[in-house]
């Protein structure tokens, strides 16, 4: 299973966004239809659901709480007097949907929007008196109120909000707009919020509830409306034209969670997991601001016709402060299998004895061209396929070694999976799967015989994902080779789509296993020998998402090991700490890493003084651009004077000998060959 297809309209998409509810209606009611797919929603998660799922009183109160969640997770609009209102529900949510009587939880969500359409309206008051705010006071805004009280009174939330109005008024002005435009694209902002809060229908509304009750189970578990059902039948097609980013809600931000192998924005650049977008614009006229914008209305501008460009106003992941962000363009594309084939290189390492090469196979994702065979073509395209003609020709070349880099590879065919194993052993298991009723399933090569038998090497990262992840741990559990990276994101879990009689319901069904009898789920796959990474695991990967099922074990199956690299894990180790000390980069990647960790626990607040923010701003930037300077003065490039400006300049490295990415895979390299010299040592030793 793909992490691209999960992540496609991740539970994320229900979660935390502040500004999506409200109706025109008085008081909006349930339809039958959402009535009788209540109850097939909750008999599913009772029956078919891969836990044992006990929907009672003490579920209730989880998804009473994940309903408020959903809501209104910044705790922003409600006071603690309307929760109290409902606190009935809390045991009461279960009854509610095996009985399909959804009144009073439509209730609830009609008292949220009358909540929130007072607010934007009092937020456009506001502007209509004119902003005078003078930044000179040491007013703090606090960043996360997830966990904060219930405000008791209105005034709480009045004091909140202008903090809110200021700090958005703030950001604007040091991006060096004028009075004028601030106000202009504060009241569009809230405007536009405004109306969307008062176009809310009771679909909207079921969605919303449904978001909470599925993802109080599970991450992976959702609900889909027909219309959203239409846009998932889109997205596994891969017949979209867009830019090949999927994108989650992240609180009242729109997150990247992952680009799509070959598609658009990887090709373009500039566009980056986990980087907050805050404004689209088309080829031309003005940017729409989309901070508390549904995610499917977000999604919708971004798409487009071949060959349109859309721009994307972007705050970087490692930014510590909104007020830093960049323009990027991308003319969308589709996304082709020839985009996403895998593709090897030679690289040439220098030793006191002389050149040596180890081949490198990238491996974006795990794809069949399922029509081609089902059609009974014999040429038809696979990742085995294209895999097994690299490795013919890197042997044609003389490589000592092999590495492949599954960085970024959200997963796909499972069959294919199990097939490019089988290149790389003779024959055996490959992964367990249990269901829900705790049968095991085992997959595996039945193909006698292996294309490729010399040191071999995977390199993975925490977007390595679903399949990646099986083909890592078996290749482990074998000791067939060394995997090397960051642990992975550990998406062990399978899901099926279900119809309903309205919409449809996407259901973990199944748990994948290694071989070894570990899960892959939420600890992923632990590299022989970790590199440090740029991505945050806080902010990407299973162990982030709420409710992400835990890890757990199943009996082991029998196979055999076809090699020790455990015997010589502490000289590689020794020899790679030795080299990742003097290498620019990898210093980089070490200290950049720990850098942004501290950052981001140190900024749970901002300041509302404009010249103490500045300087917040500046003294955390000079960090940063004083580490990425450091880097460049060490390999020779020219100077920053801004770190921003450090990922423009990036995709202007492509010529480089090492941009900061390839360093990880010219050190896989070093390391496979290491292992590859000292285990033709011990062999040689043992056969003597």
């Amino acid at each position: 299973m793909s992490l691209l297809a999960h992540l496609a309209r991740p539970a994320a998409a229900l979660v935390g966004l502040l500004l999506v509810a409200g109706v025109a209606l008085a008081q909006p009611q349930p339809t039958d239809a959402q009535r009788q797919a209540a109850v097939e929603v909750a008999e599913s998660l009772r029956y078919g659901h891969y836990a044992d799922i006990s929907l009672d009183d003490a579920w209730s109160r989880r998804a009473f709480e994940r309903y408020l969640e959903v809501l209104d997770g910044q705790r922003a609009f409600l006071l603690a007097e309307d929760v109290d209102a409902f606190r009935h529900l809390e045991s009461r949510i279960d009854d509610a949907l095996f009985d399909g009587e959804l009144e009073e939880i439509y209730a609830l969500y009609h008292r949220y929007h009358e909540r929130a359409e007072a607010r934007f309206e009092w937020l456009l008051e506001r502007l209509d008196e004119g902003l005078d705010f003078t930044y000179d006071s040491d007013m703090r805004l606090e960043l996360e109120r997830d966990e904060a009280p219930w405000a008791e009174e209105l005034a709480e939330l009045d004091e909140l909000w202008f903090k809110r109005l200021k700090n958005a008024a703030l950001t604007l002005a040091i991006s060096d707009q004028d009075a004028e435009q601030v106000e202009t694209n504060l009241r569009q902002r809230y405007e536009g919020q405004l109306n969307r809060v008062r176009q809310t229908n009771e679909e909207d509304i079921f969605g919303l509830f449904m978001a909470a009750v599925t993802s109080s189970i599970d991450p992976h578990s959702e609900y889909l409306s027909p219309r959203q059902g239409e846009s998932f039948d889109i997205q596994m097609r891969l017949s979209l034209e867009g830019i090949g980013a999927l994108l989650q809600s992240d609180g009242e931000y729109v997150k990247v969670a992952s680009l799509v192998p070959g598609g658009p924005a990887e090709r373009a650049g500039g566009l980056e997991p986990a980087d907050r977008i805050v404004a689209v614009g088309q080829e031309e006229g003005e940017m729409v601001n989309v901070v508390g914008m549904r995610l499917d209305n977000v999604v919708d501008l971004i798409r487009g016709p071949k060959g349109s460009v859309v721009r994307l106003d972007v705050v970087p992941a490692q930014a510590v402060d909104m007020t830093r962000s960049r323009i990027v363009e991308i003319t969308r594309d589709t996304v082709n299998l020839e985009d996403q084939a895998a593709q090897g290189k030679v690289i040439d390492i220098e030793r006191d004895d002389g050149m040596h090469r180890i081949g490198v196979i990238k491996i974006p994702t795990f794809y069949v061209d399922f029509d081609a065979w089902q059609a009974g073509e014999e040429d038809f395209r696979s990742t085995t396929r294209d895999v097994a003609r690299e490795v013919e020709r890197l042997k044609e070349e003389g490589v000592e070694g092999i590495v492949l880099d599954l960085r970024n590879n959200g997963g796909g065919a499972l069959q294919e999976a199990n097939s490019l194993i089988g290149l790389f052993i003779d024959r055996g298991p490959t992964v367990q799967v249990r269901d829900a009723r705790g049968r095991i399933s085992l997959y595996g090569d039945t193909e006698a015989g292996t294309l490729y038998d010399g040191p071999l090497g995977v390199l993975v990262n925490r977007l390595s994902a679903s399949a990646s992840e099986i083909f890592a741990g078996a290749i482990q559990d074998y000791g067939r080779g060394l995997v090397m990276g960051t642990p992975t994101f550990g998406k062990g879990t399978v899901q099926t789509l279900n119809e309903l009689s309205h919409g449809q319901i996407k259901l973990t069904r199944a748990k994948f296993y290694r071989i070894s009898g570990d899960s892959t789920q939420h600890r992923g796959v632990e590299p022989d020998i970790i590199f440090p990474s740029l991505l945050d695991p806080d902010l990407i990967g299973e162990s982030s998402l709420d409710n992400a099922l835990d890890w757990d074990t199943v009996r082991s199956v029998q196979y055999r090991h076809y090699g020790e690299p455990w015997r010589h894990l502490e000289a590689i180790k020794d020899r790679h700490r030795t080299r990742a000390a003097e290498h620019p980069n990898f210093r980089y990647l070490t200290e950049q890493s720990e850098l942004n960790r501290r950052l981001r626990e140190q900024t749970t607040s901002v300041s509302l003084n404009r010249e103490q923010r500045q300087r917040e701003v500046e003294e955390q930037e000079a960090e940063q651009l004083a580490l990425e300077n450091e880097r460049r003065r060490a390999l020779g490039l020219d100077l920053l004077d801004e770190w921003i400006d450090a990922r423009d300049e990036a995709s202007d490295e492509e010529n480089d000998d090492e941009p900061v990415e390839q360093v990880q895979v010219q050190e896989a390299a070093h390391i496979l060959l290491d292992y590859a010299l000292l285990d033709h040592g011990y062999r040689y030793a043992q056969r003597n």
